[in-house]
């Protein structure tokens, strides 16, 4: 976006209550946005140590990481909105040990779980042992304790342990004998599946694809980012991948990040806009299942993300255009006779997108 688009985009969807005829807030910290000859505009909030924390995520990331910036930044939005991510591609491409990276990144606790058909739902969330010494029953807490979870292959484990993750990633709680157990913050879950291979897996309850708040798919690199990985492979060495990483952001400034993108401003007409966007799903001929409330939430979410990693205080309709594929794509499901005619998700959000009028 143009210096001149980011102001007139500011003009048009900052708050007021009488239109857009009242001049512009002091902020108590502002920091200077956009300027352009003698126009300039300022943000309420404070986002200049948020930016700065996500483009060295970024390098970090990059060190090891070749091209799939896409993937990247989502994951970086995902953090930032309290969300979880669904990450789908074929073997190596870099899925989980993209988000190994971007947990080293982050001074947080990690975790790593892989799925297969015999895992239960006390492997992931913990059992009840009983204590000789003291003649009781002592909680010992499972690996989805912890600040980042990655799932490796989440699509392997049966239908019950799947249903194990249902709590915890809404409500960021568990409830096991009648106790109720939380998670600290920030949580996140980074889930991998491959869908190509059929044998061995299972299809997500559709309950639970709802619980993330994206689904990235990872694409194959060009040749010339397949030449630059082989150059970085041979250069590495003895080195392992993840000891090029430096953490340095801790739970706390996670916090602090995550809610100054709850305070990102969000004008009436988007809010509108956004809701429009979703109802479409509803009653488009093509879905047989259209997206729920959660998802234009989600939505919402997403964008306020998006908006604070450009630097931004307010909400424009392109954040909301890129929050709704990545937030919708993996929640709708098409009918059958136009999935056989080969008709995608993608396709038909895309066009939904094309349609619903932009608010001005």
């Amino acid at each position: 976006m143009s210096a001149h688009e980011a102001e007139q985009n500011h003009d048009a969807y900052l708050p007021n209550n009488e239109g857009n005829t009242t001049p512009p807030i002091e902020a108590t910290t502002p920091q200077e946005v956009s300027s352009s000859g003698d126009l300039e505009f300022k943000n309420r909030l404070d986002l200049s140590e948020l930016q700065k924390s996500v483009s060295q995520i970024r390098a970090e990331v990059g060190k090891v990481i070749v091209g799939q910036k896409d993937m990247v930044n989502l994951l970086i939005a995902a953090l930032l909105a309290k969300g979880h991510t669904l990450i789908e591609g074929v073997p190596g491409v870099a899925k989980t040990v993209t988000a190994k990276l971007l947990s080293k990144a982050l001074s947080v606790d990690f975790s790593r779980i892989q799925f297969t058909p015999d895992l239960m739902p006390s492997d992931i969330l913990g059992t009840s042992v009983f204590n000789l010494k003291i003649s009781e029953f002592e909680f010992k807490k499972g690996p989805i304790f912890s600040n980042m979870v990655l799932i490796d292959e989440i699509n392997r484990a049966p239908a019950k342990t799947q249903a194990a993750l249902f709590e915890v990633m809404e409500e960021q709680q568990i409830t096991i004998d009648g106790h109720r157990y939380s998670l600290e913050t920030p949580f996140m879950v980074l889930a991998t599946q491959n869908p190509v291979e059929q044998e061995g897996t299972y299809r997500l309850p559709e309950a639970q694809l709802d619980r993330f708040l994206f689904k990235i798919d990872v694409s194959y690199p060009n040749l010339d980012e397949e030449i630059e990985i082989l150059s970085r492979e041979h250069d590495l060495k003895a080195k392992t991948k993840t000891g090029q990483i430096e953490s340095f952001l801790t739970a706390q400034q996670i916090a602090k990040y995550q809610n100054l993108v709850n305070q990102v401003i969000v004008e009436k007409p988007l809010l509108k806009y956004i809701a429009e966007l979703i109802v479409a799903t509803r009653s488009n001929r093509f879905l047989y299942l259209g997206a729920s409330p959660r998802a234009s939430i989600a939505v919402l979410k997403a964008s306020k993300a998006f908006a604070a990693m450009e630097g931004r205080d307010f909400v424009t309709p392109e954040d909301i255009k890129r929050a709704v594929t990545p937030v919708l794509h993996h929640r709708v499901i098409v009918t059958p006779e136009r999935e056989m005619e080969g008709v995608t998700s993608k396709q038909i959000i895309d066009q939904i997108i094309e349609t619903v009028e932009i608010p001005r």
